[in-house]
């Protein structure tokens, strides 16, 4: 599975003129599963996620993790982050795990982080949103697990 994650003051995701998740300050999460992606990668990546130290201390210095801090998760799934673009103008996505399987790895993802004690949003899988967001600091980070 792959992840970008932004730290944000504030995120919102809205479809169809609806706000479907929305957090103060955080991480918004953009997910895709990959092609042949399991559940135990969806958990590890999860797991990784809420235990990684992106976080400013009392010294300015990033050094806590979403658990320290008690911040929330926006969590969109993403498929274009599967994109291959090594060809032509026209990126391809047959990378990206079969929309069935993808929806089940999203929301495995979105479960196992708030297994971890995180409090959770969502977007809504497979719909046209929009999606809003203050980044923190810029701190943007790519991850695969």
């Amino acid at each position: 599975m792959r992840a970008l994650i932004q730290r944000v003051t504030e995120a919102a995701v809205r479809t169809e003129g609806e706000t479907v998740g929305e957090i103060g300050p955080g991480l918004m999460i953009l997910v895709c599963a990959m092609a042949g992606d399991t559940d135990a990668q969806a958990e590890k990546l999860a797991a990784r996620i809420a235990r990684m130290r992106i976080f400013p201390d009392e010294a300015g210095k990033m050094n806590l993790a979403l658990l320290d801090t008690g911040c929330a998760a926006l969590v969109v799934s993403q498929f274009t982050l599967a994109a291959d673009t090594s060809r032509g103008n026209r990126p391809g996505f047959s990378a990206a795990a079969p929309p069935a399987e993808g929806e089940r790895l999203y929301e495995r993802f979105a479960a196992a982080l708030a297994a971890q004690g995180v409090e959770v949003a969502t977007g809504r899988f497979g719909a046209d949103m929009k999606v809003a967001l203050t980044n923190d600091g810029p701190v943007t980070i790519w991850i695969e697990a």
